[in-house]
């Protein structure tokens, strides 16, 4: 009889320990193929940040030193006057009064000159920029919202990719899903370089948005797959966090020393040359085999795997029972219309969609402030991926040893209450506001680590990196309004910090509806899944008196 028992995947592959060679090889390289997105996921910050600019006044118009001072106007903004960067005065006029002997507010008051818009175009500051994008196609004044609508449009490109890759990986496998992105992004980047015009760079800059974030999310689902439940954990925060943490502290670094935008992205695009040899050392996942029916090809990877482990594989991997079943459901295709129909996995999506639309609006808001921040850019820059360090070590402990309740409601909540502060300081602080905005982005760091592992442990395998997809496709809800959301500070100084605060807090208590899943394995069917809340206590019941009868169920069965 025992070679009619149906058994988990966990439990199938328990022969391979928790720790090994093979385990620490999967860790490295997919770690190391995340590395890139942290590098390059944020050089809009730099390549698209705004200097500080005004009219350009022409030389040949003779105007007179005095009249030349006050061509540009005065204007205050948040309580701090300064020269206006998008008007002036009306030069023909300013030119007659220069040329006529005029004297300024003696003969005739500044303050009636009419003004007209920068005609001439615009002076840059170099004290920080040899150029930007910005600079470059005057993205400025009248043509202002289209950097934020640039970084939206990236994102939309993010949503595409996570919709497609989804079903590609869920489909065609994950490792070929995963270096085709892989791919995608390089090349988009590498003809960035090359950009012509604004429309030409945010076309291609879409196209890298479609790559990048879908390498991240394959990479994540593929490790969460192969890797053995304690494993498992650790990868989720220091294999796939923590690597873009590096990448991301090692991005300013790069961006300080070079000041141009067309030279910034050449080791961007370079970077994507640390792919190619991890095709020889990143396999399949061998759970998504056994999913359709691939037993043979299953069987090789844990064989191999067991071999560079020094450990002896069972002679039989797989029962007669499992092998049958997994032939017979192999057959059977999930897509996203599964989602639709399935009351409980539908209502689980749409509740992590939430989490994440939440977490990601936050995440990516307070990145792209870090320009905008009291002091050096890329110092603020360094110091927003130096907190995600802590952030990712505090989350690791907390999914270790504590429910998945507490790790995201407690983070949303902390990364909630510190955004609300910021707006709090008076403006003569500018340290102290820093300061909360990072310990802000320390607790949304937290829960966007610990979200990834909450929705990869609710969905099952034939349908996990479809759902997981479908949430990372929602979250673009959130990073497309992330640039416009900073951009209300420019009306509302405060506004953007309440809206963030505000949705971190009602996230938190949002994520108390999802099922727990701390010290739960992994479920491999939609059958498997666990009910949302209001369901719970009924399933609970059900399932104490259906454990018999569950283990005769072969259409749905663990594999």
């Amino acid at each position: 009889m025992g070679n009619l028992k149906i058994r988990d995947y966990d439990s199938i592959t328990s022969f391979l320990g928790s720790w090994g060679p093979f385990q620490l090889r999967i860790f490295l390289a997919l770690a190391i193929s995340i590395l890139p997105n942290g590098f390059i996921g944020i050089y809009i910050v730099f390549v698209g940040d705004t200097p500080p600019h005004e009219c350009y006044i022409p030389e040949n118009y003779g105007i007179s030193e005095m009249w030349r001072n006050v061509t540009i106007p005065l204007e205050t903004v948040n309580g701090i006057e300064k020269r206006s960067s998008c008007s002036r005065l009306n030069l023909d006029l300013v030119r007659n009064f220069s040329q006529n002997g005029i004297v300024l507010n003696v003969d005739v008051n500044v303050s009636e000159v009419p003004l007209e818009s920068c005609l001439d175009g615009w002076t840059y500051s170099h004290q920080i920029y040899q150029s930007t994008i910005v600079t470059e196609w005057d993205l400025v004044c009248d043509n202002a919202y289209k950097m934020p609508l640039t970084t939206s449009i990236h994102y939309f490109g993010v949503l595409l990719g996570a919709l497609i890759s989804g079903q590609m990986s869920d489909r065609y496998g994950r490792k070929p899903a995963l270096f085709f992105m892989m791919i995608l992004q390089t090349l988009a980047i590498t003809a960035q370089i090359f950009s012509p015009s604004w429309g030409v760079f945010t076309f291609l800059f879409f196209l890298a948005g479609a790559g990048g974030f879908s390498n991240y999310i394959i990479g994540f689902v593929l490790g969460t797959e192969i890797l053995s439940p304690k494993a498992r954990v650790v990868f989720c925060s220091l294999g796939v966090f923590m690597a873009s943490a590096v990448g991301y502290m090692a991005m300013p670094a790069v961006a300080y020393f070079i000041r141009e935008w067309r030279m910034l992205l050449i080791p961007m695009a370079a970077c994507g040359l640390i792919y190619i040899p991890l095709w020889w050392f990143v396999p399949e996942s061998p759970r998504w085999l056994l999913t359709q029916g691939r037993m043979k090809e299953a069987e090789a990877i844990l064989r191999r795997a067991a071999k560079e482990n020094h450990i002896e594989a069972p002679q039989d991997i797989f029962t007669q029972a499992e092998i049958d079943n997994a032939l017979a459901m192999k057959d059977k295709r999930y897509t996203i219309l599964d989602i639709l129909r399935n009351c409980n996995m539908f209502s689980i999506t749409l509740i992590c969609s939430l989490l994440w639309v939440i977490i990601t609006l936050s995440y990516y808001a307070l990145i792209l402030n870090t320009s905008n921040l009291h002091g050096d850019p890329y110092i603020n820059c360094f110091l927003s991926g130096v907190t995600e360090v802590p952030a990712y070590l505090i989350a690791l402990l907390l999914l270790q040893h504590c429910s998945r309740h507490i790790c995201q409601s407690s983070s949303l909540f902390l990364g909630g209450v510190m955004i609300l502060c910021v707006q709090l300081v008076p403006l003569d602080l500018p340290i102290v506001a820093v300061i909360l905005e990072m310990l802000g982005k320390f607790g949304i760091t937290c829960a966007f680590c610990v979200v990834y592992a909450i929705s990869s442990e609710l969905f099952p395998t034939v349908i996990r990196n479809t759902a997981m997809g479908c949430c990372s496709m929602s979250a673009r809800i959130g990073t497309i309004m992330s640039p416009f959301i900073i951009y209300l500070g420019q009306y509302f100084r405060a506004l953007p910090y309440i809206l963030m605060g505000v949705l971190a807090i009602s996230g938190a208590v949002l994520c108390l509806l999802l099922p727990e899943t701390f010290g739960k394995t992994l479920p491999e069917t939609i059958t498997q899944m666990q009910p949302i809340w209001r369901r719970r206590g009924k399933n609970q019941k059900e399932a104490e008196h259906g454990e018999s009868t569950a283990e005769n169920q072969t259409k749905e069965s663990k594999l």
